[in-house]
């Protein structure tokens, strides 16, 4: 039981997680909300102490959105002593398939308070014609 709480909880550094496990857990602690409105597919990404510069998002082929990244480890200074380590660090890449009618021209993205909203707008449904019907 004490090998189970200190893999879960960190307690030993024997039990720190691997490189992988640690990359694993920075794409899955990238949590990003998809939102459709009338107008466009909305997507805000929980980035907290990242700077723009730090982030990167993207609309690669085949409609593809990427939101990618790296949260840069703290190191401790001579003198200093790390204790506990919970925030995770390392690259992230989180990827989404858009719909076909989207305006992939017209993307913006925007981040405030650590959170990077990527806004994709969408094409407007031509409006129906109506054909006039004569008669011969």
């Amino acid at each position: 039981m004490a090998k189970v709480y200190s893999l879960i909880f960190g307690s030993r550094s024997s039990d720190r997680p691997s490189s992988y496990a640690r990359d694993v857990a920075a794409v899955a602690n990238t949590q990003v909300d998809w939102k459709e409105t009338p107008e466009a597919h909305i997507f805000k990404a929980n980035l907290p102490g990242l700077s723009k510069d730090e982030v990167k998002a993207q609309v690669e082929e085949g409609r593809v959105l990427q939101i990618s990244g790296e949260r840069r480890k703290e190191e401790a200074t001579q003198g200093e002593k790390w204790h506990h380590v919970e925030r995770v660090h390392g690259s992230f890449l989180r990827r989404f398939r858009l719909p076909e009618n989207v305006k992939l021209e017209e993307v913006k993205a925007g981040m405030e308070n650590g959170v990077l909203t990527v806004t994709v707008p969408k094409m407007q449904k031509p409006s129906a014609k109506t054909i006039d019907i004569t008669c011969t």
